[in-house]
C-alpha cells in the first residue's frame, strides 16, 4: 500500500490514505514504524479512531457483562458487527469508514477510491462514495474474498450475503487486483463478464531490503540459516521443519555447528508470543535454533547479509504466494522451501538457480533440501549469484506497482472517456485519489 500511494503521487495525483490509528495497529498485529519513512511527503494520512474491542486486554476497561461472561460478550459483539456488515471483528467500522470517505470527498472531490482488503468492510466505504457521488473505485483484494486460499475452496456462495456484496462491488469496479494467477482464474471464472478487469498485481520486494552482493559464508563461525516472517503456520508444521533441520545437522558436516535463526511475530492480538510455537523454538535451542523476535524494515538488508541460506516456511497451496518469497529470492542466497509442493511460491521460484526445489513437507525430503542448501552456500559462484539476482530483479515492488498504477489510471481514463467522451489520461493526472485500506 505504501508503494501504491507513492506511485500515484509520482503520476501526479493528490493522495489521501485512510487507515486506523497506530495504537490500534499495535493492538492487533504490531506495527513497523520504519515503513513510514519512505511514504512520499505528499501523501496525506487520515487515521480513524477505530480499534477491535475484542483485543482489549485491560480488564479495568471491561464492563460487567464482559468481565463475568466473556464468551457471551464476544457472541453478542459478533452479532452486532454482522448487523452492520457481514464481517467478524470489523463490521461495526462501516459507518465510520463511510463517513470518512464522504467527508474527504466533500473537502476535495475525489476521482478514484482504491479499497484495499482486508478488512472487507472497506468495500462499504467504496460503495457509499459510489452511491452518493458516483466516484469510481477499484478493489485490491490481494488474496481474494470468495476463495479460501488456504484450503483452495469457495469461501462463500454467490447467493449468500457475502456473495451478494462481492457481486455488487465487482459489478461496478474499475478494476480488481489480486496477488497471483490462480486467484485471478477464480475470479475470471466466477464473474466472466468482469474477467478483463481482473489484474494480477504481485507483492514483489523493496530493493533496499536486499543485500545485493555475493555472499561468502564464514565456515569457522558456522553456517546460519534464517527464516524471517510471521509465524502463522501450525505447530506441527514447525515441528516438521525442525525435525528435518536436526537430521540434516547430524548428516552433513557443514551443518554440525550451524544455527537456524527465526525472526518475526508469533501470533497476534493478546496471544502474540504466547503460543506453542514459542515453546517449540525454545525446546530446539540445543539444535542451534534461536528466536530473535520481530525485525523492522530498516534492519532487513543487514539481517539477510548475516545469513547464509533462507528457509521459506509457508501455509496454503496453489492459491497462496506470500510476500516473503520475493524478498528471499533477492537475498541471492540458497532457499529451502518448507511448504506443500503445489504452492504458488513454487511457480515464482521456478528457474531460481539457488532453490532446492519443492519437496513438500516430508521430513526426509526436507532433510535432503537442507543438506543441498548447505552445499550451495560454499559452491555458489559469482556468476550463479548474478543469475539468482536477475531472477529476483523482475519482481521489484517499485517496478510492479509503477505498471499496475499506470494501467489503473489508463483504465479509469478509458472508462471516463466512454462515459462523457472528452476527458483523457492527462486530465486525470491532476485529480485526487482516496486510498482506503489496511496500510501499515
Amino acid at each position: 500500500m505504501r508503494e501504491t500511494a507513492n506511485q500515484f503521487v509520482h503520476a501526479g495525483w493528490d493522495v489521501t490514505v485512510v487507515t486506523i490509528a497506530q495504537d490500534s495497529w499495535e493492538l492487533d498485529s504490531g506495527i513497523d514504524l520504519t515503513l513510514l519513512e519512505q511514504v512520499d511527503p505528499g501523501v496525506k494520512v487520515v487515521e480513524l479512531p477505530l480499534s477491535r474491542e475484542d483485543l482489549e486486554t485491560d480488564i479495568r476497561l471491561f464492563d460487567e457483562e464482559r468481565a463475568l461472561s466473556p464468551g457471551k460478550w464476544v457472541t453478542e459483539l459478533r452479532k452486532r458487527q454482522a448487523e452492520a456488515f457481514p464481517e467478524a471483528s470489523f463490521g461495526e467500522w462501516r459507518e465510520t469508514l463511510e463517513q470518512a470517505a464522504l467527508d474527504i470527498h466533500r473537502e476535495r472531490p475525489a476521482d478514484l477510491l482504491l479499497a484495499s482488503c482486508v478488512p472487507y468492510v472497506n468495500l462499504a466505504a467504496a460503495w457509499k462514495l459510489w452511491e452518493e457521488a458516483r466516484v469510481p473505485y477499484a478493489v485490491d483484494f490481494r488474496d481474494g474474498w470468495s476463495i479460501d486460499v488456504i484450503d483452495g475452496t469457495e469461501a462463500f456462495s454467490k447467493d449468500s450475503e457475502l456473495g451478494r456484496w462481492e457481486q455488487k462491488i465487482l459489478d461496478h469496479a474499475v478494476s480488481l487486483w489480486v496477488v497471483n494467477d490462480p486467484i485471478a482464474e477464480h475470479y475470471r471464472a466466477r464473474y466472466p463478464d468482469f474477467a478483463d478487469r481482473v489484474r494480477v498485481v504481485r507483492n514483489g520486494y523493496d530493493a533496499d531490503s536486499s543485500p545485493g552482493r555475493p555472499h561468502r559464508p564464514d565456515l569457522d563461525a558456522g553456517l546460519v540459516f534464517g527464516y524471517l516472517g510471521t509465524v502463522n503456520f501450525t505447530a506441527t508444521h514447525l515441528e516438521t521443519v525442525l525435525a528435518a533441520w536436526r537430521a540434516a545437522r547430524e548428516r552433513e558436516p557443514l551443518l554440525t555447528r550451524a544455527r537456524f535463526e527465526v525472526r518475526g511475530h508469533i501470533g497476534n492480538g493478546a496471544g502474540r508470543g504466547a503460543t506453542r510455537h514459542a515453546e517449540i523454538l525454545k525446546e530446539a535451542a540445543s539444535d542451534g535454533v534461536h528466536f530473535g523476535g520481530p525485525a523492522s524494515k530498516a534492519e532487513l538488508a543487514e539481517i539477510y547479509s548475516r545469513w547464509d541460506a533462507m528457509v521459506l516456511i509457508l501455509i496454503g497451496g496453489r492459491y497462496v504466494t506470500s510476500g516473503k518469497v520475493y524478498e528471499y529470492m533477492a537475498t541471492g542466497l540458497p532457499i529451502v522451501s518448507a511448504h506443500v509442493a503445489e504452492h504458488d511460491a513454487s511457480n515464482v521460484l521456478r528457474g531460481h538457480p539457488l532453490w532446492t526445489g519443492a519437496v513438500g513437507l516430508d521430513v526426509e525430503a526436507l532433510t535432503d533440501a537442507f543438506v543441498r542448501a548447505a552445499r550451495m552456500t560454499v559452491d555458489t559462484s559469482d556468476e550463479v549469484h548474478a543469475e539468482a539476482m536477475a531472477h529476483a530483479d523482475q519482481y521489484t515492488r517499485e517496478s510492479l506497482m509503477t505498471v499496475a498504477v499506470r494501467e489503473l489510471i489508463d483504465r479509469l481514463a478509458a472508462d471516463d472517456s466512454e462515459r462523457i467522451g472528452v476527458r483523457g489520461t492527462s486530465a486525470l493526472h491532476e485529480k485526487s485519489i482516496v486510498t482506503g485500506g489496511s496500510a501499515s
